[in-house]
């Protein structure tokens, strides 16, 4: 993985990881290559995730009704709203 592979590119290189590794026929130190670079690829898709969820923006309703733009906190509203 000398280049940084996108995000669809490391989802699609984890399912057939785990894929690999539910089938079970990999000898040992090949099933621990597998999930270390598993893990490496899990926490590289989190991280572009969170850059990801950083950058969107939710519209809201201002005070006259024209949509204005705020930052997306990432949790529910338990107002009722």
């Amino acid at each position: 993985m000398s280049e940084a592979m996108s995000f669809e590119q490391s989802i699609a290189r984890l399912e057939e990881i785990v894929g690999a590794l539910e089938k079970g026929d990999a000898q040992l130190a090949d099933s621990l290559k597998l999930f270390e670079e598993g893990t490496k690829l899990a926490a590289a898709c989190e991280a572009m995730l969170d850059e990801a969820e950083q950058k969107v923006v939710k519209l809201v309703k201002g005070a006259d009704g024209a949509p204005v733009e705020s930052p997306f906190t990432g949790e529910a509203e338990g107002n009722g709203r």
